[in-house]
């Protein structure tokens, strides 16, 4: 499970000030991100609150995508 980074990228917060948020050390945001550790239950709904999100939106099984993989198809037209 991932911890997508760019929620937090969306809203200009680094690491460190999200791990300040959620009273965790920024390497454990950094090992969420990778999919490295998984949070608890407690640790995923002080994210969640942060973003103002429920957990399906804050967390998945993979990352998200590159946003111009989404808007740009192969030959690079837009969709």
């Amino acid at each position: 499970m991932f911890l997508q980074p760019v929620l937090r990228a969306e809203r200009g917060m680094t690491r460190i000030q999200l791990a300040e948020a959620v009273d965790v050390n920024p390497q454990t945001i950094g090992a969420l991100e990778r999919g490295d550790h998984y949070p608890s239950l407690d640790l995923a709904f002080r994210i969640c609150g942060v973003f103002g999100l429920p957990v399906e939106a804050v967390f998945g099984r993979t990352p998200f995508g590159r946003l111009s993989d989404q808007v740009y198809n192969v030959s690079g037209e837009t969709r």
